[in-house]
């Protein structure tokens, strides 16, 4: 019997990556083909080309960098539409203020809670600021990378929060937008959820649940 649910924050609870990042990508002026050619090579390493060895993705999710040296060493790599790098201080809170709350995904998590199941936001961090206001009526448990030297996909991470919450992985749904983490969490047994659409995840989560979560 499912009786929990981990779910991650961007680009679940908030707005999609692709959306967040242009708008940011158009307010902070940066050449957009240059900024998708750096990311993508880091974004890929960290993710899917892990055995070729850690990479700054990786120490800044488990907290082991400063936010603001990885902004710097970002910030150095990229490039502005006036041929110049960004301003490095502030670069991930700029980027990260454009990741809006998408209201359905909060209200199935209150509703989720009312049910009786247990809840816990399970979140790589970028030394962002999370906007915390209220997370009391969501979460039972909250797991962010950075504070606690974890990162998805690492098993560990896995093993952490469903400790917190004191579930076994078959009765746990896992909510994420990256198909690496998933794939991680099913092999506790965890039934992965790829989400993609607010409306469509939370229709699999009702049939999952066979609960209404709206």
């Amino acid at each position: 019997m499912l009786k929990g649910v981990l779910i991650d924050w961007g680009g679940v609870l908030t707005v999609g990556l692709a959306e967040a990042i242009a708008e940011w990508i158009v307010v902070e002026r940066l050449d957009e083909a240059h900024y998708r050619q750096v990311m993508r090579e880091l974004i890929v390493h960290a993710y899917e080309n892990t055995e070729n060895g850690e990479n700054t993705i990786h120490a800044l999710e488990r907290g082991e960098i400063s936010g603001l040296d990885f902004e710097r060493d970002l910030a150095a790599r990229l490039l502005t539409t006036d041929g110049v790098p960004p301003v490095a201080e502030g670069l991930l809170n700029r980027m990260f203020s454009r990741f809006h709350r998408v209201e359905p995904m909060y209200e199935m998590l209150r509703e989720a809670r009312a049910a009786g199941l247990r809840t816990c936001l399970l979140s790589n961090s970028w030394a962002n600021e999370y906007p915390r206001e209220g997370w009391e009526d969501f979460f039972d448990e909250v797991v962010i990378s950075g504070e606690i030297g974890m990162r998805k996909p690492e098993p560990r991470i896995f093993e952490h929060a469903l400790g917190r919450l004191g579930l076994a992985g078959q009765e746990c749904v896992f909510v994420d937008d990256i198909e690496a983490n998933i794939e991680a969490a099913r092999r506790f047994g965890i039934v992965g959820v790829h989400h993609r659409d607010p409306d469509l995840t939370i229709a699999e989560l009702e049939t999952l649940f066979q609960v209404s979560l709206r």
